[in-house]
Order: C-alpha cells, then sequence, then structure tokens
C-alpha cells in the first residue's frame, strides 16, 4: 500500500504548498482521493498515469479540496480517454461539474459517472475482489465524509517445494492456489494448509478529511493499519478549531490511541505556524507512530 501526497495544506494555494489531493495505490488500484486547485500539475510531477485513475473520492465541497477536479475531467478528454470515470462524492457535486462542462461546451467523450452520497451513515459505496470502500461520516460545517479503503484478503501462496515433496503436478498448481486440498493416487488427502503459505495480511487506509474532534469516530475506524487526519492547528487555537469545526494535532492523536491504529499520517495544516515539526511534536505527546504529510512525499506501508 503506497500512499503520495500530493497536497496536504489548508484553504489557499501558495508557491510551494497545495490544498488536499491524493494518491493511494492499494491492492492494484489506483484512486485519487480529493482534487484541489493544482492536482493535475502535481499528477504530472509525480508522473501518476491519469488512465489508471477511474475512481475519485472527494470529501466535501470547499474549494480546496475539488476545485482541480473539472481542469482534471476536461484534460482526461483532451487525451483521449474512453474509460468510464467514477466520481464519488456529496450531492450537489454532479450539477457543479457539469454546469461547468455545459457553460464550456466541454462534455467528455467518455463516460462521466457520479455516485453521490448523502447518507449521515456509514456505508459500503464500492466493492470489487481487491477491495472495499466505506464512507466515514464527519462533522465539519458542511456535508462532509472520509473514506475508508480495505483491501480483502488475497489468496494464499503456492509452497512449491512441499508440493514436490508430496510428488504433486504441476496441473495441480492452480487448484491449490484457489484453496483446494489434494488426493494422492494412494488416497492421502493433503489439506491446503500444509500445501500453501498464509497470504499476506490486507491492509487498510482511513481518511479523515475536514472535521471538528469526535471521539465517536475512533469506534468507526477501528484498528486499521493508517489514518490519515487532518490537524489544522495546534492546541494553543484550540478554540479556533472548535468554531471553524476542524482538528488540533492533539485531538487527531486521540482519535488515533483510542482507534488503536498503527500509523497515523498528519495534514491539512494551516499556513500561520512556521514549521509542520510542531505538529508532529504535540501529536506525539498522545500518540507515539506519527508521520507528517507533505506535498511530494510518498509513504510505503
Amino acid at each position: 500500500m503506497r500512499l503520495t501526497v500530493l497536497g496536504c495544506y489548508a484553504a489557499t494555494p501558495r508557491t510551494l504548498t497545495n490544498p488536499t489531493a491524493q494518491i493511494l495505490e492499494i491492492n492494484n488500484h489506483i484512486v485519487l482521493i480529493d482534487c484541489g486547485e493544482g492536482t493535475q500539475v502535481e499528477l504530472r510531477r509525480h508522473k501518476v498515469k491519469f488512465s489508471r485513475i477511474n475512481h475519485i473520492f472527494i470529501s466535501h465541497l470547499h474549494g480546496d479540496h475539488f476545485f482541480g477536479l473539472p481542469g482534471f475531467i476536461s484534460t482526461m478528454r483532451l487525451l483521449g480517454r474512453e474509460k468510464a470515470l467514477h466520481i464519488h462524492g456529496p450531492k450537489g457535486i454532479k450539477e457543479a461539474i457539469i454546469l461547468l462542462l455545459k457553460l464550456g461546451d466541454s462534455w467528455t467523450n467518455y463516460p462521466l459517472l457520479f455516485h453521490e452520497l448523502s447518507s449521515k451513515e456509514s456505508e459500503l459505496i464500492f466493492e470489487d475482489n481487491k477491495i472495499t470502500v466505506t464512507t466515514i461520516p464527519l462533522d465539519h460545517r458542511i456535508y462532509t465524509n472520509g473514506y475508508l479503503f480495505r483491501e480483502k484478503v488475497g489468496k494464499r501462496k503456492l509452497n512449491i517445494e512441499a508440493a514436490e515433496d508430496y510428488g504433486i503436478d504441476k496441473a495441480y498448481f492452480n487448484n491449490i492456489k484457489n484453496g483446494k486440498s489434494i488426493t494422492l493416487d494412494n488416497g492421502e488427502v493433503i489439506s491446503n494448509s500444509k500445501l500453501t503459505f498464509d497470504p499476506p495480511k490486507p491492509k487498510s487506509y482511513a481518511f479523515c478529511s475536514d472535521t471538528v474532534f469526535d471521539e465517536t469516530l475512533a469506534s468507526r475506524i477501528k484498528d486499521v493499519d493508517v489514518l490519515y487526519h487532518e490537524s489544522t492547528f495546534l492546541e494553543s487555537e484550540a478554540d479556533l478549531a472548535t468554531k471553524t469545526k476542524h482538528s488540533t494535532a492533539q485531538q487527531a492523536a486521540k482519535i488515533a490511541k483510542e482507534a488503536n491504529v498503527k500509523t497515523l499520517v498528519l495534514g491539512h495544516y494551516s499556513t500561520r505556524y512556521k514549521s509542520i515539526a510542531l505538529f508532529k511534536e504535540e501529536a506525539a505527546l498522545i500518540f507515539p507512530n506519527v508521520l507528517l504529510a507533505d506535498d511530494g512525499k510518498t509513504f510505503d506501508f
């Protein structure tokens, strides 16, 4: 599982920082999460192939989280995209995008499929044979969701040495990979567990965009491997965090600790502070395994 941060600062873009956008590579999927201004430029900079992105997940309709989407959609038309593009986001996102395409007479020549969200309860919004994606309802100034990505358990790995020791023909290897036991010519049944290795443990990633501190959030992301949680403010501005429905670094750390996550990634920093290192210092007082997102940074989990 790999996370590439394209932008992780709050509100206004600057020459060296961008608003929220990130690429998650999980079990052979490449998904775009949020799409602030400048996202397609950052995708170019990090050599992410536009054609490999088939699903985009938008947390909410504040500009620093989706204003890059119209340009991205238009560019893929110019590049001759043919595959469908799925956009998951709050109700209203279809109207916003379609209006811009209409006014610019730039309809896509590929299927543009919107999956609008309105439920305030967690719901499964995407599933295939490799991953599931579930919404994480958040409490912000407008309707907002985070997203929980989970890998499905993969196939068991063939233990070739064990299969050869039992004299099993290669013709049965696919059956073994698919979980079947093997009956030898003498009638002995060799259980699949003796012929295979356990598959890698499925990984999980929770993206928690803009939200006020909410202790109930921990129960919805229990035991995830990686939690990205916004940390717009330090504790010195905790009152401002409450007023604007954002979180502090320490509040993000409290959620991580209560949820028993393995790793916390902080982001969505206010640009009022002299160094993002201050966010890690505060969060580490509560939760030890803290990483700092930064534009252009890649994490392998």
